[in-house]
C-alpha cells in the first residue's frame, strides 16, 4: 500500500497547534544549534503510597546509602522512531502516561517540544494533550456507531476548528493511512487493521509533534501488524517523531532506537537507525525482510 506522504502538508495547513490564543506556554524557538528535542525528560522519579508502602513505579530502586534513586533521563530528538520496551511492571506504561501528560511525576523535570510541562494546569494540559500529541492506543478507542470521517474530526472539533476545515484535514488523514474510500464506515464495518489506522488517522489530524502509540498491534493478526507498521515507517521516514511502547521485539524490530525497562529504569538504549534518514524497514527493506521472524515471512506474507 502506497501513501500519498504529502498529504501531510494538508494536515499541517491552518493547524491549532500553531494558534497560541489562550494556549499553555509560548512555542518554543529553535536556538541557533536547531529545535529543541521533542522529548527531554531528566531525573524522573514515580512513586506511589508512604514509607515502608511507598512502591516506586519509575526511577529505579533507592541507592542503599544515600537512599535517593537515579531517576529516568530520556532524550528523543525530532524525526526519531523509538520503543520503550520492557515487561510488566517495568515501568513502561507509568513513562507512557507521564510523556502523554495523562500523569504527572513524583519529581524530575519534562519538556514536550521545549515546553515544560511540570507547571502547566488541567486545562492547559488539555491543550498540550490536543495539539502536541497523537496517541493510539491497543484498544482502537473508537467511538461506536461513529462514520471514520466523524471519529478523525473529533480532536479538531474539541480544537475549536471549523467545520470545512476539519472535514478537509481529517479527508487528508484518512487518504493518508489508506482509507479514502472508507470515510463513511463504522467501526463494526471495518477489520480490525482498519480500525487501527482510523486511530492513527485521528492521531495525525492535528499535526501533532509526536505520535505516540501504547502496543498499538497488540489486537491484531500479523497481516494487519505489517499493515499498521508499514503506516508508521513511512509517517517516520517524513520527519514524524513516533515513541512505541510495546513489548513485541517485530515491532521494535522497526525502530530507529530501542530503550528497554527494568524495574523502573532504563537498562539498555540500542541505536539501530540514524535519526536522521529512514527507519530500519525502509533503509534496507531486502534485508529487513531477510531477518524478519518465520511467522511474518512465510504463508501469505
Amino acid at each position: 500500500m502506497r501513501l500519498g506522504l504529502g498529504r501531510l502538508d494538508a494536515l499541517r495547513g491552518r493547524t491549532g497547534a500553531h494558534r497560541r490564543a489562550d494556549g499553555p506556554a509560548p512555542e518554543a524557538e529553535e536556538g541557533p544549534w536547531g529545535p529543541p528535542p521533542v522529548i527531554e525528560v531528566r531525573a524522573l522519579l514515580k512513586t506511589y503510597g508512604h514509607g515502608d508502602a511507598t512502591v516506586r513505579a519509575l526511577g529505579g530502586p533507592p541507592d542503599p546509602l544515600t537512599g535517593a534513586s537515579p531517576g529516568v533521563d530520556l532524550l528523543v530528538e525530532q524525526g526519531d522512531l523509538i520503543a520503550v520496551m520492557g515487561s510488566s511492571g517495568s515501568g513502561k506504561s507509568t513513562l507512557m502516561n507521564i510523556l502523554g501528560c495523562l500523569d504527572v511525576p513524583t519529581s524530575g523535570r519534562y519538556l514536550l517540544d521545549g515546553i515544560d510541562v511540570g507547571g502547566l494546569d488541567e486545562h492547559q494540559l488539555s491543550l498540550v494533550r490536543n495539539r502536541k500529541i497523537g496517541f493510539v492506543f491497543q484498544s482502537f478507542n473508537l467511538v461506536p456507531r461513529t462514520p471514520a470521517l466523524a471519529q478523525v474530526e473529533l480532536p479538531l472539533a474539541y480544537a475549536g476548528v471549523k467545520s470545512a476545515e476539519r472535514r478537509r484535514r481529517a479527508l487528508a488523514a484518512l487518504e493518508l493511512v489508506g482509507l479514502a474510500d472508507r470515510v463513511d464506515h463504522r467501526p463494526n464495518e471495518l477489520s480490525g487493521g482498519q480500525q487501527q489506522r482510523v486511530a492513527v488517522a485521528r492521531a495525525l489530524v492535528t499535526a501533532p509533534a509526536m505520535l505516540l502509540a501504547d502496543e498499538p498491534t497488540g489486537n491484531l493478526d500479523s497481516h494487519s501488524t505489517e499493515e499498521v507498521l508499514s503506516i508508521v515507517d513511512r509517517l517516520n521516514a517524513s520527519g514524524r517523531t513516533v515513541v512505541l511502547i510495546t513489548h513485541e521485539d517485530e515491532v521494535a524490530r522497526h525502530a530507529k532506537r530501542v530503550v528497554r525497562l527494568v524495574d523502573g529504569q532504563v537498562v539498555s538504549d540500542v541505536r539501530q537507525a540514524p535519526v536522521d534518514g529512514p527507519p530500519p524497514a525502509l533503509r534496507d527493506p531486502a534485508l529487513f525482510r531477510a531477518a524478519a521472524p518465520q511467522a511474518l515471512t512465510g504463508g501469505a506474507l
